[in-house]
C-alpha cells in the first residue's frame, strides 16, 4: 500500500512539471492566444534546471505473523456420579399358620410271648490229639556266587564346537541430499528512460507580446520502476534411502563325534550246589471218645393281648397377618470434583524481516541549454498586437 502511494506522488509530481513547462512554452506566449508573432533569430542560454529523480533505498521491515500456541491447564470440573443406596419398605402379606394338636387314642394289640423251658442230653463226640515226631533230611540247594570282571568299551558322543563366521547384512538409513532447482521471485527494478520534453526560457529575456512561439524541447533522463521477475537458484533438501553393507559375526556350533575309552564293571553269578541238614516236625493225630451232658433251652410262644394309648396329631391351619421389609435399590446423585487437562490456544506475534524498496525523489540542479527566438514584430499576425 506504501509503495502504491510513493508511486502516486511521484506520477502527481511529473503531472505538476509537464504543467508548468507547457505553460511556459514559447517564452509565455502560449498563455495569449490572439496574436502569433514572427520570429527572426534564435537566441540561446544555459539555465539550471531542477530536475526530479525517484531513487529507490533498500528498508527492511520487521512485520508480524500470528501463531497459536497449546497451553494446557488442570481445571477442576464439577462432575455428578450415582451412588447406589438400599432402601427398605414395609410390605403385607397373608401367611397359612398351621396349628398342630396332639391327642391320644386307645389301641388294643395281640403280641406273642416267648415262654423258655430248660432241658439236658448227652452228646457223644470224637478228639482228635495231635502227636509231634522230630526228623531230620539232608536238602541240597544252589547258591549263586556275584563274580566282577572289569571291561573297557569305546564310547561314541558329540560336542558342539564354537565356530565364527564373518558376514554381511545391510543397513538402511535415510540421508538428506541437497537437490538444486530455480523459482521466479519478482523484484522491485527500474530502468532510465530518455524523454523529450518543451524547453522554457527566462521571462526577462522575452515579453509575452515580442515572444514568438518555438518547438525547441529539451532531453531528460526518467527513472521508470517496474517489477521483474526473476529465476533465483535454490536448494532443497530430498530424502534419499541408503544401502549400506555392515560385517557382522556369527557364532554357530557345529556338532562333532569324539571317542572315549570307558571302564566298567560287569557281574556274573556263578552257581555253586551246597547241602545242609534240617530238622523238623511231624504231627499225626488220634482219635479219643468223649461223653458231656448239655443244658439246652427249648422256646416256645404264648400269645396275649393288650392295650395302649397311642399319641396321633392333628393341624388345622389359621391365617395370619405379617409384615416385612423388603430391600430395593435406589441411584442417589452425589456431586463430586474432577481434575481435567485442557487445552487452549494462546496468540503470539512472531516477528520476520521483509526487504522492501522505497521511492524517494531526490531533486537536483541540471544545466539546460535554452534557445529562444527573438520577435520581430515586423508583420503582426492579428490586430492585437501594437
Amino acid at each position: 500500500m506504501k509503495r502504491l502511494l510513493g508511486v502516486g506522488a511521484i506520477a502527481a509530481v511529473l503531472l505538476a512539471v509537464a504543467a508548468s513547462t507547457a505553460e511556459a512554452a514559447f517564452c509565455g506566449a502560449g498563455r495569449f492566444r490572439c496574436c502569433r508573432p514572427v520570429c527572426c533569430k534564435m537566441e540561446c542560454h544555459t539555465v539550471m534546471k531542477t530536475c526530479c529523480e525517484v531513487v529507490y533505498d533498500k528498508e527492511e521491515v520487521t512485520c508480524y505473523r500470528t501463531c497459536y500456541e497449546p497451553v494446557w491447564e488442570e481445571k477442576t470440573v464439577q462432575c455428578v456420579r450415582y451412588v447406589p443406596e438400599t432402601k427398605y419398605r414395609e410390605c403385607t402379606y397373608t401367611v397359612c399358620k398351621p396349628i398342630y394338636e396332639t391327642k391320644t387314642r386307645t389301641c388294643t394289640y395281640r403280641v406273642c410271648k416267648p415262654v423258655w423251658e430248660t432241658k439236658t442230653r448227652e452228646i457223644t463226640y470224637t478228639v482228635c490229639k495231635p502227636v509231634w515226631e522230630t526228623k531230620t533230611r539232608e536238602i541240597k540247594y544252589t547258591v549263586c556266587k556275584p563274580v566282577w570282571e572289569t571291561k573297557t568299551k569305546e564310547i561314541k558322543y558329540t560336542v558342539c564346537v564354537p565356530q565364527i563366521e564373518e558376514r554381511e547384512r545391510e543397513c538402511t538409513y535415510t540421508v538428506c541430499k541437497p537437490v538444486k532447482y530455480t523459482k521466479k521471485v519478482k523484484v522491485c527494478s527500474g530502468h532510465w528512460e530518455t524523454r523529450e520534453v518543451p524547453s522554457t526560457c527566462r521571462p526577462a529575456t522575452c515579453a509575452p507580446a515580442t515572444c514568438a512561439p518555438a518547438a525547441a524541447t529539451r532531453t531528460c533522463r526518467v527513472w521508470v520502476p517496474e517489477v521483474v521477475e526473476k529465476e533465483v537458484e535454490c536448494v532443497r533438501y530430498e530424502r534419499e534411502t541408503v544401502v549400506k553393507k555392515v560385517p557382522y559375526k556369527v557364532c554357530r556350533y557345529v556338532p562333532e563325534e569324539r571317542t572315549k575309552v570307558c571302564e566298567y564293571k560287569v557281574c556274573r553269578y556263578e552257581r555253586e550246589e551246597r547241602t545242609k541238614t534240617c530238622e523238623y516236625k511231624v504231627c499225626h493225630w488220634e482219635r479219643e471218645q468223649h461223653t458231656k451232658t448239655c443244658e439246652y433251652k427249648v422256646c416256645r410262644y404264648e400269645y396275649e393281648e393288650r392295650t395302649c394309648e397311642v399319641p396321633y396329631t392333628t393341624c388345622r391351619y389359621e391365617y395370619e397377618q405379617r409384615t416385612c421389609k423388603v430391600p430395593y435399590t435406589v441411584c442417589r446423585p452425589e456431586t463430586y470434583e474432577k481434575t481435567v487437562r485442557c487445552c487452549r490456544y494462546e496468540a503470539k506475534q512472531v516477528p520476520y524481516t521483509v526487504t522492501r524498496c522505497v521511492p524517494r525523489v531526490v531533486t537536483k540542479e541540471v544545466p539546460v541549454k535554452v534557445c529562444c527566438p527573438v520577435p520581430c514584430c515586423c508583420k503582426p499576425a492579428c490586430g492585437c498586437c501594437n
